[in-house]
C-alpha cells in the first residue's frame, strides 16, 4: 500500500459510532466509505442527433469523485439500432475534456496524485478523482443491435464479458447499471451467465446488480410501445426475484424539462466553463435526460439507493406493475408515485443544479465552494444513519457539529418522508428549522420505522446543501 492510497483511505474513513441514551442507540458501525460501484451504457450521439448523452457524460466527469465508475459502454438507443461504432468518438471527446480538467477539480479534495493503476482498479475511496487512463481503460462497447431477438451466441461483447467479470469479483458492493440507453448488454451476460453457471451461482451473480432504465430504449424510437421486443421485459418477467429493476418514465421527464427552464443558468455557468463546458452541448429535446440514472446513486446522505422509497436527486419510486402492464419492477409512472416523485424532484431540482455549477467552477478555476458535511449527534455517513428509539420516547437530533470546510453560515431543514417509513402519518418536529430538533415517538410505534431528512445549506457561492437521512427504528 503506497503512502497515496494510505492517505486517502485515511481522509475516507467516518467517525466511530457511540451510543447517546437521550439520542437514540445508534446500531450500525460506520467503516471506510467506498465509491458506489457505477456501470453506464449510452447510446452517445452527435449533437444535431441527441445531445443529452453527451450532457449527461460531462456531468458524470464533474461528479467522477463519487463513483466507481466501473464502466462506460455504448449500446443501442432510440436513435440508432444497430449503434454506430464512429459515435463513440464523442465519449472519447468528454474523457480527454476530463483529463484537462481533472487537476483542478482534484483541488477540491486537496488530492495531490493518483494511485497506482491496480488500486485504482480494485476499490476506490470517496473523494478519489480517477486519473484520465483509468476513464480511458473502462470504455467499450457494449451491444450494438436491440431486442431480445438478437440476446443469444452470436451477441457477446467486451462489455457483457465484462460485466460478468465484475460480478465474479469478491467485492460485497452492488453494481448500480444506469441505462441511458438500451439494457441490453446486461441481457447478454445474464443469458451468457445462464449456459455457464448453475441456478445457485446465477441467483448470486443477479442478486450483485440494480439496474436504473430511462425508458424502454432497447428499441427504435418508431416502435418503443412493442414492450415484447425489448430485452428489459424479459429480465423484468424471467428474474423478477433477483434483479432490482427501476423502469424510470417520470423522473427522466421531468430533468428534461426543468432542465429547459433553468438553461439560462447552465448557459451561464456550465456552457463555456472549463474544458468539459465548452463542449456541453444545447438542448435539443430536453436537457439531461439521462442524469437521473446516476444521480439515483449519488452518495451525498439523503438516501441508501438500495431502498427506491427512498427519494432523492434521482426520483421516488415503488415496487409494482410496469408500464407494460405485464411484469413488475420500481417504477414511479401510476398517478399518485408520479404526482409524488414531481413534487419531490421539484424540490430538490435547484440544489442538484447549483451542485452542478460548482463543481464546474471547480474545472475552470480549481478553486469553489464546498458542501456542508452534515453531522447528527456526532455521526456523519453518506449513507442513512440508523437509531434505535423507545416508543412514548423524546429522540433529540442535534446537527451542531455539522461542518463547512469555507466557514460559511449554515441554515438547517429538518423533515419526514413519509412514504419511506411505516409510522402511517406525519410527526411533528420540533425546532424543524434549528440546528437541534426533537422528535416524539408515539407510544404506539412499536416495530415502526421512520424517516427523518436533515437538510443543511450554506451561504456561500450556489448555497450548496448537504443531507443527513436518519432511519429510526421504533423499539
Amino acid at each position: 500500500m503506497n503512502a497515496t492510497y494510505l492517505a486517502y483511505l485515511i481522509f475516507a474513513a467516518t467517525v466511530t459510532v457511540l451510543s447517546f441514551e437521550t439520542q437514540g442507540d445508534y446500531s450500525e458501525d460506520y467503516k471506510q466509505e467506498l465509491k458506489p460501484r457505477l456501470v453506464v451504457l449510452t447510446d452517445i450521439a452527435p449533437a444535431d442527433v441527441e445531445p443529452d448523452d453527451m450532457e449527461s457524460a460531462i456531468r458524470l466527469m464533474a461528479y467522477a469523485d463519487m463513483f466507481e465508475i466501473e464502466a462506460i459502454m455504448t449500446t443501442v438507443g432510440w436513435n440508432c439500432d444497430p449503434y454506430p461504432e464512429e459515435w463513440s468518438k464523442y465519449l472519447d471527446q468528454v474523457v480527454e475534456a476530463y483529463g484537462k480538467d481533472v487537476d483542478n477539480l482534484k483541488a477540491r479534495s486537496k488530492q495531490k496524485g493518483y494511485l497506482t493503476f491496480e488500486e485504482e482498479s480494485w476499490r476506490q475511496p470517496m473523494g478519489y478523482w480517477p486519473s484520465v487512463e483509468y476513464i480511458k481503460s473502462r470504455i467499450m462497447p457494449g451491444s450494438h443491435r436491440g431486442g431480445i431477438g438478437v440476446v443469444g451466441e452470436e451477441n457477446d461483447s467486451p462489455g457483457s464479458e465484462f460485466l460478468i467479470s465484475l460480478a465474479l469479483e469478491d467485492d460485497p458492493r452492488p453494481i448500480y447499471v444506469a441505462a441511458w440507453g438500451g439494457g441490453n448488454t446486461l441481457a447478454q451476460a445474464i443469458w451468457r451467465m445462464k449456459q455457464r453457471y448453475s441456478d445457485d451461482e446465477m441467483q448470486t451473480f443477479l442478486r450483485k446488480f440494480r439496474i436504473y432504465t430511462i425508458t424502454d430504449q432497447d428499441m427504435k424510437y418508431d416502435m418503443r410501445m412493442n414492450r415484447a421486443y425489448s430485452s428489459h421485459q424479459w429480465m423484468r418477467r424471467e428474474f423478477q426475484d433477483d434483479l432490482k429493476f427501476i423502469w424510470d418514465e417520470n423522473t427522466w421527464q421531468l430533468q428534461c424539462e426543468l432542465g429547459k427552464q433553468h438553461w439560462n443558468k447552465h448557459q451561464q455557468y456550465i456552457q463555456n466553463n472549463s474544458a468539459l463546458g465548452r463542449i456541453y452541448p444545447n438542448y435539443k429535446w430536453g436537457v439531461e435526460g439521462d442524469t437521473p440514472s446516476f444521480l439515483y446513486v449519488m452518495p451525498n446522505g439523503l438516501s441508501d439507493p438500495n431502498d427506491p422509497h427512498q427519494a432523492n436527486w434521482g426520483g421516488y419510486h415503488t415496487f409494482g406493475l410496469s408500464p407494460d402492464e405485464q411484469t413488475n419492477a420500481w417504477t414511479s409512472w401510476e398517478p399518485m408515485q408520479k404526482r409524488i416523485t414531481e413534487s419531490y424532484k421539484k424540490r430538490f431540482y435547484p440544489d442538484e443544479l447549483n451542485d452542478f455549477c460548482a463543481r464546474m467552477q471547480w474545472a475552470q478555476d480549481g478553486k469553489g465552494n464546498h458542501n456542508p458535511e452534515v453531522y447528527i449527534n456526532g455521526k456523519h455517513s453518506s449513507r442513512p444513519l440508523v437509531v434505535k428509539v423507545k416508543a412514548g420516547k423524546t429522540l433529540r437530533l442535534s446537527a451542531k457539529q455539522s461542518k463547512d470546510a469555507d466557514k460559511d453560515k449554515l441554515t438547517y431543514q429538518w423533515w419526514q418522508q413519509p412514504e419511506a417509513g411505516s409510522i402511517g402519518k406525519m410527526l411533528t418536529i420540533i425546532g424543524a428549522d434549528k440546528p437541534v430538533a426533537k422528535v416524539t415517538i408515539p407510544a404506539d410505534a412499536k416495530g415502526k420505522i421512520i424517516h427523518i431528512v436533515c437538510e443543511v445549506h450554506d451561504n456561500g457561492p450556489f448555497n450548496l446543501v448537504g443531507y443527513q437521512r436518519v432511519i429510526i427504528r421504533v423499539q
